[in-house]
Parts: structure tokens; sequence; C-alpha cells
């Protein structure tokens, strides 16, 4: 009887043994389909180990961080407090509720919570690794609090035991683009682990923030060849390649092909998740795929139609649609994106840009102009946006419109050197516009004139058309006696283009003879001789002008005899 009591005993120890050694295996192998950003899969199993082993609060910290990581930070904190609740003396989870709040911008609260945490956990490295982790895993990190915790935990990890410590600190000074500090750490995790492949990852991506491609796309295929099935490596392959087909042109077709390949491979091996459909989608966004991008968010749908995320995904049906110039169902997507008020502070300077194109592309301008006006206030590298609608105003010639969006376009970019085309039309909008009689219009085309002939000197029709303006200005300021505001600028105009460029010459005749005819009339009042010139130079281009020959005549023509005075008798 003891015999089989004691056969009992040992397969339940074996049984107990061995059930122990599964969940500590299930949570290893949690942990790492986090770190490969399978997060549907870690859900999943975490919510198994949860279940069964209640008082272990390491698999609520797990899980509640699977939870940050996608964004839906009610679910992450209230597996936190059941993890406080359940295992008390766990640390871990006061760090998980401090993270919730710093991404909640309640810092206070967060302090709050790591304290309790280092209460509990003040000899245990782990604990300040996770806080000072928390203090870089939120929008705005905090490197200053980061910083102290991290050197913490690697001061508490003395034995250099586990990777984690290295990664982290690799990833502080990485985030700040100190990529000499960041690397040698990098390098130390590997030591310690070299299947720790996020580390390649990372080294990978450092490269390519530098613009150093080919050496990100071979420390990359590091972490392929270790690991085949190793999402992250071709989500950052994909993007390597994206930046590397815009830098060369010769092999943008097979670098764009290759990155689009290895997103795909990125989103087949993060278990088509909502998530990794969502990265892929926003990939497709960046790669300007946008015909793939429409069907994919068709059927992209998220299980919480209150979740940020699906805000995300409406403005990216509604981009994919106006891109595909279905503009009537994508002002229908832009509308929804906008009404959403809970979402109110996720609005981007690009979802303006695209509500204005939208509203252009179903007839209207007017609030088109509106709105792409409030897209350039918050990103004004996106003027040229507002610029297509002025020149579409200018096309119909509508220049009053026209001088007002252009002016509006320069105004919110003033310091872009390429903004000399923009300047241009406002300048002839602005000109055309005023008629010859809006004194306010013709002043605003020639200061655009004048800033045009700073940013490019040699453009000769700045200077014709500060001429014709100032010839305009004249008239109305001086109407009985002209002072000749238009002769400084049609005598650069000559020098320009027959001295210091005599090639524009052939091309600018009609306007030469416009110049030289405005000077001879000028001038004919005072300096016969030298009008007599300006008029001999009209001929001289235009034989058959009737205007410059008529009045080279006439100041030709001898003076008439004076009449003798009768002799008085």
């Amino acid at each position: 009887m003891k015999t089989i009591k004691k056969a009992i005993a040992l397969s339940l120890g074996l049984v107990m043994m061995g059930g122990t050694a599964s969940f500590a295996q299930s949570l290893a192998d949690a942990k790492k389909a986090i770190d490969a950003e399978q997060y549907q899969k870690a859900t999943s199993m975490l919510k198994t180990l949860v279940a069964s082993q209640a008082k272990d609060g390491d698999n609520y910290f797990s899980l509640g961080n699977v939870y940050l990581l996608t964004d839906e930070i009610d679910s992450a904190r209230a597996v936190f407090t059941s993890g406080t609740t359940a295992d008390p003396k766990n640390a871990l989870n006061f760090v998980g509720l401090g993270h919730a709040d710093l991404i909640a911008n309640n810092a206070t609260s967060a302090k709050t919570n790591f304290d309790k945490a280092l209460q509990l956990g003040t000899k245990d490295y782990q604990t300040y690794l996770q806080i000072g982790k928390a203090y870089l895993g939120q929008k705005t990190p905090d490197y200053a609090a980061a910083l102290p915790n991290l050197q913490k935990a690697d001061e508490l990890d003395s034995k250099d035991k586990d990777p984690e410590t290295f990664l982290a600190l690799a990833d502080y000074w990485a985030m700040q683009v100190k990529n000499t500090e960041a690397y040698p750490l990098y390098l130390r995790a590997l030591d310690i682990n070299p299947a720790l492949y996020r580390a390649n990852v990372q080294i990978g991506r450092m490269y390519k923030m530098a613009f150093a491609f080919p050496e990100a796309d071979t420390e990359l295929k590091k972490a392929v060849a270790g690991d085949p099935n190793y999402g992250p490596a071709y989500r950052e392959l994909a993007e390597n390649d994206m930046q590397w087909s815009r830098a060369d042109a010769k092999n943008a077709e097979a670098k764009r092909a290759s990155a689009l390949v290895n997103m795909r491979k990125y989103l087949d091996l993060t278990d088509k998740s909502f998530d990794s459909r969502l990265r892929y989608a926003q990939f497709l966004v960046f790669a300007d795929d946008f015909a793939t991008l429409e069907k994919e968010v068709a059927t992209l749908n998220s299980p919480d139609p209150n979740n940020p995320k699906t805000f995300v995904v409406i403005r990216m049906r509604g981009y994919s649609a106006i891109e595909n110039k279905n503009f009537p169902q994508g002002l229908q997507y832009m509308n929804e994106l906008f009404a959403r008020k809970q979402d109110a502070s996720r609005i981007l300077g690009s979802d303006y840009l695209y509500l204005g194109k939208a509203l252009q592309g179903t007839g209207n301008d007017s609030l088109a102009v509106i709105n792409i006006t409030k897209a350039v206030e918050l990103d004004s590298t996106k003027a040229e946006e507002l610029a297509v609608i002025a020149k579409k105003y200018y096309t119909d010639k509508k220049y009053g419109k026209a001088a007002e969006v252009y002016k509006k376009v320069i105004g919110l970019n003033s310091k872009n050197p390429a903004m000399g085309q923009n300047i241009f039309y406002l300048g002839i909008a602005s000109y055309v516009a005023a008629n010859g009689k809006d004194r306010a219009l013709l002043v605003q085309a020639d200061s655009a004139f004048s800033k045009l002939t700073v940013l490019s000197p040699e453009t000769e029709a700045a200077l014709l058309y500060r001429a014709r303006i100032n010839k305009y200005i004249d008239a109305i300021d001086n109407p009985e006696t002209q002072k000749g505001l238009a002769i400084p600028f049609y005598q650069k105009f000559i020098d320009l283009v027959t001295v210091t460029k005599p090639e524009k010459a052939a091309a600018n005749a009609k306007n030469l003879v416009e110049t030289y005819n405005y000077l001879g009339f000028f001038v004919s009042g005072t300096d016969k001789e030298k009008a007599k010139e300006y008029f001999g130079k009209t001929l001289a281009i235009d034989p058959a002008n009737t205007y410059a020959a008529d009045n080279l005549k006439q100041l030709s023509a001898p003076p008439a005899p004076a009449k003798k005075a009768p002799i008085k008798k």
C-alpha cells in the first residue's frame, strides 16, 4: 500500500513539476510573442496563464503590457489592478499602473504607483528596469526620469545576467539619436544573448535613420538569418527598402517591390491580428500604395468602435478613397472622422488637408481653401497643396480669388526658398485683378515681384511687370504730370536682357519694343535726341512699328518757321 502511495505521490509530483515547467515555458513563450509583435497570440496565452495561475502577478503584468502596447489603456489598468490584488507583494503591477498613468498624462499618480512598487521591490532590478522603460514608453519620453532608474537596474543586476537591461539603456540613447552611446550597449546585450534579435533590429534602425541603408540591410538580415519567423525584422527591412528607394532612383522600383514583399511577410508572421493589419495599412500609406490600401482597410474593422484605432482606420479609408479620386466617398469618411469628438485631440494637419482635397474634388473650393489653410497652419510643408487651389482659380481666370489664396500660401510658408513660382503667380493674379485701377492690388503685385527679384534676380518678367505696375500707380497718384515711376524698372529690364543676359534679347523682342516706346515717349518732351534713340531701337527690332515711326518722324521734323511780325505802315 505504501508503495502504491509513493507511486501516486511521485506521479503527482511529476505532474506538478511538468505543469510548472509548462506554465513557465508558456510565460516565456508569451513574452517571445510580445517581442515578435504577435499581440493577439500573446494576449490569448496570457489570459490562459492568468486563469490557471491566478496568484502569479507576473502574468498580469505581461498581459497589461500587451494592452498598453495595443493602446487599450483601460483594459491594461484593469488587469494591473487585478494583479495587485492577486499578488499584493509583486511590485510590477504597480509599475504597470504607473505606466498607464503616464500615458494618461497623470504624472503625479504615476509617481505614487512607482513609489508603491519601490516599497515592494527596492532590491529587485526588474522594478527599476520597468519603471525606466515606462518613462521611455510614453508619447513624450521623460529621459531625465528614465535614466537613473535604468542605471539603478544595471547596478542591481551586478552579474549582468539580463540583456534586457542593456537593451533598455541602448534604447534610451537611440531614442535621442545618440547612436555612439547606444551601439556598444546593443552589442553587450547580444553578447549575453545572441538570439536577442530585437537588438539587431534596433541597430539596423539606427543605420536606417542615418541613411546608411546597405548597413541597415546587413544588420536586419542577421535577425532574419537567426530566426526567419521574427516579424519585426521584416517590418524594418520593409521600411529600410522604402527609404532606400527614395534615395536610389536607379533601383527605386526594385526596392519598393522588396519593401512591399517584406511588409507582407511581417503581416503573415504577426498572426494577421487587427493590430498587425493596421501596421501594414499604415505602411501602405507610407508607400503611397493607395489602391492596395483601399482594399485592405475595407475589411479592417476594430473589435471596439470606440477604440482610438478605429479613428485611424477611418482616416485611412478617407485618404485612400480621396487618392483614388473617389471624392464623395472620401468626403463621407473625412466627415465621419471629424465627427468623432472623443478623438478631437488626434486630428492631424493631414486630416484637414485630405478633407480639403475631398471638398475640392466635389466642387466646394471655398471650403477646401479653409480646411487646407488649417492644414498648412499645422504643417507648413503642405503649402503647395493650397497652391493647387490657387492655380485652379488662376486657370479659371478668377484672378482676385487666386491672389487671395496665393497670398495665404506665401504667408504660411514665407521662408521656403521654393516659393518663387507662387510669388510670381501672386504678382500676375494681383496685377490682372487690379485692371490698372485698384491701387491696393497693384501695390500687392509690385511687392510680389519685388520679392521675386530678390529670390531670382535674373527673372526678367519680374522687372517688366514692376515697370507696368508702376506705370499704373504713377497714373493714379499723379494724373496731371506723371513722375516716371516705371523708368528705373524698364531700364533694369533693358540691362538684364541686352547686357547681362544678351541671349534673352530675342525672346524678349516684343517686350523691348514696349520698353523703348515708353521711354521714348516719356523723355520726348525734355530730351528729343534721347527719345529719337529709343524710337530708333524700337524700329531696329520692329521696322513696321508705326508708333515709333510716327514719333521719330515728328521728332525729326524741322521746326516750323517763326511768323514775321506785320510791318507797321
